[in-house]
C-alpha cells in the first residue's frame, strides 16, 4: 500500500523575511499549509550569508518587522546598520516569539513543482524525491537566492578552502597565517574585503570590472537614541511609505545642472559624510535619469576615490568605467578603498590578465600562478529569477516557467502571478516594486493573502491572472523603466550574469514606477474584486 501523500491548502517555499511574514498571515486566516525550506533554520539570506563584513545597507530600525509593535520595543538594535549575526538573532527572536517554527520543515529543498489540470492541485517535490500536494503554491525565494559561481576550469582542483559568500560555513573561518583569494569586486566582496585584509596574511583581489561605493558611516546606537527610535516607529514606518524604494531618504527636489558648481560640491561633500544611503537616492532628483548629471556625480565620486587609494594606478584600477554612478544598487563600505592602502593586499585587474584556470594550488593567471590557502568566490547571483530557475516549475500542459521567462520578459500581474501557471503566487517576483526589502514584503504579502481571503470567501479553488491584465501590466513596467539610466546598464537587476547560460541580455526584472504608485495599484485591484484575475 503506497504512502498517502500530505496534501495541504497552501504550501510555501522558504522561511525567510517573507516566509515568516506570510506564516504569520496565513495563520490569521486560518489556512491549512506548511513551509519548506532548504536551510535547518529561519532566516532567508541572513541565514545563508554570514560572510566577514555582512551588514545592512539600510537603516536597521527601518528595516525590521512592523506587524508585532510589541517586539519593536522589545528589541535593541544594536548598531544603526546590523552586522549579520545581530541580523540573524532578531530574526530567531521573532521565529521563537511566534512559534513559527511549528509549521516550517527545514532541510527540504525543492526540485519540482507541476500544476494538475484536472485536479486542481500542485505536486512539490523536493531534492530526497518525498512530494507534498496543495491547491496553493506561495514562493517566497527572495530575489538573490541562486548564487553563482565562475565559469573557470578547474574549480574542483583547489586543495584549499573554498566557498561563496552566500554558502558560508556556520563555523567561523580563520584567516590569521592564510593566503586568500576572493574573486569578485561586487556588493559581497566590497563589506568581505576589508575585514578579510585585517588578518589574512595575503589577500588577493580578482577583478574583473570595479563598483562605484560610498561610505556607510556605522555607529552604534546610543541608550538615548535606542529610546528616540522606538518612540518614533510609527514616523519611521510611515515616512518608509513616503519614499519611492520604502527607505528614509528621498531625492532633492532640485536639478543638479541648477546648482553652481560650489552648490554642488557642498552638497556632495555633506551626503558623503553621512551614513546610509543619501548619496545615493538622496542625491538630487536627475543623478539617475539625465546623462550629464550623472557624469558630474561620477566625477566627484571619481575624485573620492583617488584621494582614498595611495597607489594612483591602483586607484585608477578601481574606478568603474563601464557605468556612472549609481546606476548599479550601491554598496556601502567601511573602508573598502583604504584596505588596498595595505602591503597584504594585491589587485589583480583580469581583464589586463585574464584567470586561466583554478590549480590545486591556487589562481593562475596569463602573468603568474597565486598561491592560496582559502578561496572566496564573490561572483554573485542569477537574480530575481534564478531561484525560480532552479526549481522545474511545470503549469497545465506540461508548461514549463523557465521557458516562459529564458528569451522574454515575465509576464505577471504586479509580479505576483504569472500568466497560465493557477495557483502560483510569489512575493518579490519579477515586476514587483524594489528597494527596502522588508517594507516591500509586507504590501505584496498582504496582497497575496487578501487574493486567498477572496478565493474562501467565494468558495473558489483556482486563481491566475488574465492574459491581457498580464499583458497590460508588463507594457506599465516597460513605460516607468524608460528614462532610467540604470535600465541601460547590465547588472544582477537588469537580469545580466555573464556566468549563466543565456543570461547575457539585458531585462527588465523590476516595477520602477515606485513603491506608492505600486501600492495604490494593489489597493485598488483589491478594492474592486480583483477583476483582473480569474477565480473559479
Amino acid at each position: 500500500m503506497s504512502e498517502k501523500i500530505p496534501t495541504y491548502e497552501a504550501v510555501v517555499i522558504g522561511s525567510g523575511i517573507s516566509g515568516m511574514y506570510v506564516t504569520y498571515r496565513l495563520r490569521e486566516l486560518g489556512v491549512n499549509f506548511r513551509v519548506f525550506e532548504a536551510g535547518s533554520d529561519v532566516g532567508g539570506t541572513w541565514y545563508w550569508c554570514r560572510y566577514p563584513g555582512a551588514r545592512f545597507d539600510s537603516e536597521s530600525w527601518s528595516y525590521g518587522y512592523f506587524f508585532d509593535k510589541e517586539l519593536l520595543q522589545e528589541w535593541d538594535w544594536k548598531e544603526h546598520f546590523s552586522p549579520q549575526p545581530d541580523t540573524l538573532e532578531y530574526l530567531n527572536l521573532v521565529a521563537d516569539k511566534h512559534d513559527f517554527r511549528r509549521d516550517i520543515t527545514f532541510n527540504a529543498t525543492v526540485s519540482a513543482a507541476e500544476f494538475d489540470d484536472e485536479s486542481g492541485q500542485w505536486t512539490v517535490t523536493f531534492e530526497d524525491g518525498s512530494e507534498v500536494r496543495a491547491t496553493l503554491v506561495i514562493s517566497c525565494l527572495g530575489v538573490l537566492s541562486a548564487p553563482t559561481l565562475p565559469n573557470i576550469p578547474g574549480r574542483d582542483d583547489f586543495r584549499g578552502q573554498a566557498f561563496h559568500t552566500a554558502r558560508w560555513p556556520h563555523e567561523p573561518v580563520s584567516f590569521e597565517g592564510k593566503r586568500v583569494g576572493v574573486i569578485g569586486t561586487g556588493a559581497t566582496a566590497i563589506q568581505a574585503i576589508p575585514e578579510i585584509a585585517k588578518t589574512a596574511e595575503h589577500l588577493t583581489v580578482f577583478q574583473r570590472h570595479p563598483n562605484w561605493a560610498a561610505p556607510l558611516h556605522n555607529s552604534k546606537i546610543t541608550p538615548e537614541e535606542q529610546k528616540d527610535i522606538k518612540s518614533r516607529y510609527e514616523e519611521i514606518y510611515a515616512r518608509c511609505w513616503e519614499t519611492a524604494g520604502c527607505f528614509i531618504h528621498t531625492p532633492d527636489p532640485r536639478s543638479t545642472l541648477d546648482a553652481t558648481p560650489e552648490e554642488r560640491e557642498a552638497f556632495w561633500e555633506k551626503l558623503y559624510s553621512e551614513p546610509g544611503f543619501g548619496i545615493w537616492i538622496g542625491n538630487y532628483r536627475d543623478i539617475l535619469t539625465d546623462e550629464r548629471a550623472n557624469a558630474l556625480a561620477t566625477e566627484f565620486m571619481t575624485r573620492k576615490i583617488r584621494e582614498r587609494v595611495n597607489d594612483p594606478k591602483i586607484a585608477e584600477k578601481l574606478i568603474p568605467k563601464n557605468h556612472g554612478f549609481g546606476l548599479r544598487r550601491l554598496p556601502l563600505e567601511s573602508g573598502y578603498f583604504e584596505a588596498y592602502n595595505r602591503s597584504n593586499v594585491q589587485l589583480v585587474d583580469t581583464l589586463e590578465t585574464p584567470i586561466e584556470r583554478i590549480t590545486a594550488e591556487g589562481v593562475r593567471t596569463t602573468a603568474e600562478e597565486h598561491g592560496l590557502d582559502i578561496l572566496v568566490y564573490a561572483t554573485g547571483f542569477d537574480g530575481v529569477t534564478g531561484g525560480y530557475d532552479n526549481i522545474d516549475i511545470r503549469g497545465p500542459g506540461g508548461r514549463r516557467l523557465r521557458d516562459d521567462w529564458k528569451d522574454d520578459l515575465p509576464k505577471t500581474f504586479l509580479g505576483v502571478i504569472n500568466d497560465g501557471f493557477p495557483n502560483l503566487l510569489m512575493v518579490l517576483g519579477p515586476h514587483t516594486s524594489r528597494g527596502n526589502i522588508p517594507r516591500h514584503i509586507e504590501k505584496i504579502v498582504d496582497f497575496n493573502i487578501g487574493i486567498i481571503r477572496h478565493m474562501r470567501e467565494h468558495g473558489y479553488s483556482r486563481v491566475e491572472a488574465r492574459p491581457e491584465e498580464a499583458e497590460k501590466w508588463l507594457a506599465q513596467v516597460k513605460e516607468v523603466n524608460e528614462g532610467r539610466l540604470a535600465g541601460q546598464i547590465p547588472s544582477w537587476q537588469t537580469g545580466v550574469n555573464v556566468n549563466v547560460p543565456g543570461r547575457q541580455t539585458i531585462r527588465v526584472l523590476g516595477y520602477y514606477g515606485g513603491a506608492i504608485r505600486y501600492r495604490e495599484q494593489t489597493n485598488q485591484v483589491a478594492a474592486q474584486g480583483y477583476k483582473e484575475l480569474m477565480f473559479r
